[in-house]
C-alpha cells in the first residue's frame, strides 16, 4: 500500500504523534468502520444502533471529536494537525460522523457567532454528539451559486423574535437533525447583496418539515425542507442581521477544503482496492499487474493523486494562517473532485464487472465524485472566480509580478 506520509510536494511532514495518530484513525476507519458501511448506509434502527457502537469505540479509544475544541470535550487539534488526519477518517463517508468530527464547521461557526444563550444551549452537546445539525443554504430554482436571490424570508416579531418561511433543499442530514442553519432575507429586495442572515433553527420548532429525501444519483442523504412561519427565538441569529454572507463565506472556505481532504482519503481506498486488484488477479493473457493498460491506469491515478495533494495542502496552510485563501481552495475544490472521478473510473475499470456491483465501494466512490464537481459549489462557479480573480492583477495600472499563482 501505498505510504502518504510522505507525499506533498515538500509540505513539512506530521510530527511523529501526528502521524501515530494518523494511523490509529486509519486503522479504525479500516477495522471498524468499512465493515459497517451497508448497515450505515441502509439508515433506520440498525444505522443508528451501529453508529453509536462505533462512537463508542472511537471515545474507548480516544479518537473522539480530536478537531473539536478540548475545553467542549473535543480533541482540540488545530485545523492543521487534523488535515493530516482527516484523509484516514474521510476514506469513508461515515468516518467523520463515527469519530465525532461531523459537526465541526457548526461548532466552529457557533463558537464565533453564536451569541451567549446559543452557545451555553448548543456547543457542548454538539460536540458530545448528542445533537446534530446541518446547513440549509440553497433553494428550488434558484442558482445555489447566487445567495443573493434567496426567497426564504425571515420577518422581525414585536417580542425580537423571527419569523422564517421558506424552502431549502438539498440540505445533508436534515431529517435526522436537531438544528438547522438556514439562510434568509432579513431585509432588502432580491439581489440586493446586503440584507441576508444566518438564523438556527431547532428542527422541532412548529412549521418545520422535512418535505422529501432527495437521492443524489441513487444514494440518500440529501433532503428538501420548509419553514411555514417558522418561530425562531432572537438570540438565534447567527452573526449580525446582514452578515450572512461573510459568515458564510468562511464556513465554506473551511467546507471545501475539509471536503478535498476527505475526497482525497476516498481517492486513495480507490487507488488501494485497484492496485490489490492487479496484484492478485488474473486475466486470459495472465497477471493484470503485467498489462500495461493496467499500469496505465495505476499511473494515471496514482499522478492525480499526487499532484492534486499539494493544491489541498497549500489551502490547508493558508486557512490555519487566517490568510486569504480563495484562490487555492478554488484551485483545490476543482482539482480534488475531478480526480475523485478519475480515480475511482481507473479503479472501476481494473475490476471489470466487479467494479460495477455491490461488492465494492467503487461505485459509491465515483458517485461522490461525479457529485463532487456540482456539490459545494460546480466547478464552474470556482473556474470562473479564481481566473477572474487572478485576471485582476493583469488589468491596466496592474503589476503582473503581483500576481502570485504559486
Amino acid at each position: 500500500m501505498e505510504d502518504r506520509r510522505t507525499e506533498g510536494g515538500g509540505a513539512a511532514r506530521p510530527e511523529a504523534g501526528a502521524v501515530a495518530l494518523g494511523d490509529r484513525v486509519a486503522r479504525f476507519v479500516r477495522d471498524r468502520v468499512f465493515p459497517r458501511e451497508s448497515v450505515l448506509d441502509g439508515g433506520g434502527p440498525a444505522a443508528a444502533e451501529a453508529l453509536a457502537a462505533l462512537r463508542t469505540e472511537a471515545r474507548a479509544e480516544g479518537l473522539w471529536a480530536l478537531p473539536l475544541p478540548a475545553e467542549l470535550g473535543g480533541g482540540g487539534l488545530s485545523f492543521a494537525a487534523y488535515a493530516a488526519l482527516a484523509e484516514a477518517e474521510g476514506a469513508s463517508d461515515h468516518g467523520p460522523a463515527a469519530l465525532g468530527s461531523a459537526p465541526l464547521l457548526d461548532v466552529t461557526m457557533l463558537a464565533r457567532y453564536g451569541l451567549p444563550a446559543v452557545r451555553e444551549a448548543y456547543l457542548q452537546r454538539l460536540v458530545a454528539g448528542e445533537l446534530r445539525s446541518c446547513y440549509a443554504m440553497t433553494e428550488p430554482g434558484v442558482p445555489g451559486t447566487d445567495p443573493r436571490r434567496t426567497a426564504t424570508r425571515a420577518e422581525r416579531l414585536a417580542d425580537g423574535s423571527w419569523r422564517v418561511t421558506g424552502r431549502k433543499w438539498f440540505t445533508s442530514g436534515a431529517a435526522d437533525a436537531d438544528l438547522v442553519t438556514v439562510l434568509a432575507r432579513t431585509s432588502g429586495a432580491e439581489g440586493d447583496r446586503g440584507g441576508l442572515s444566518l438564523l438556527l433553527v431547532p428542527t422541532r420548532s412548529a412549521g418545520f418539515r422535512v418535505v422529501r429525501a432527495l437521492p443524489v444519483l441513487g444514494a440518500a442523504g440529501q433532503y428538501e425542507t420548509a419553514l411555514d412561519g417558522v418561530r425562531v427565538p432572537a438570540d438565534h441569529l447567527v452573526g449580525g442581521e446582514g452578515d450572512a454572507l461573510a459568515v458564510a463565506g468562511e464556513r465554506l472556505a473551511l467546507g471545501r477544503t475539509l471536503r478535498c481532504l476527505r475526497w482525497l482519503g476516498q481517492a486513495q481506498r480507490a487507488f488501494d482496492l485497484m492496485c490489490e486488484r492487479a496484484a492478485t488477479h488474473s486475466g486470459s493473457r495472465g497477471p493484470l499487474a503485467d498489462q500495461q493498460l493496467v499500469q496505465g491506469h495505476v499511473f494515471d491515478a496514482l499522478l492525480a493523486l499526487r499532484t492534486t495533494r499539494p493544491l489541498v495542502r497549500e489551502a490547508v496552510a493558508l486557512i490555519d494562517a487566517g490568510r486569504d485563501a480563495r484562490t487555492e481552495v478554488g484551485l483545490a475544490k476543482v482539482a480534488t473532485a475531478r480526480m475523485l472521478q478519475q480515480v475511482a473510473d481507473c479503479a472501476i475499470q481494473v475490476h471489470g464487472a466487479a467494479g460495477l456491483g455491490p461488492d465494492t465501494p467503487l461505485p459509491a466512490l465515483f458517485r461522490t465524485g461525479r457529485a463532487a464537481r456540482i456539490l459545494d459549489g460546480p466547478d464552474e462557479l470556482h473556474i470562473t472566480s479564481v481566473a477572474r480573480r487572478v485576471l485582476r492583477g493583469y488589468g491596466v495600472g496592474a503589476s503582473a509580478t503581483a500576481v502570485s499563482v504559486r
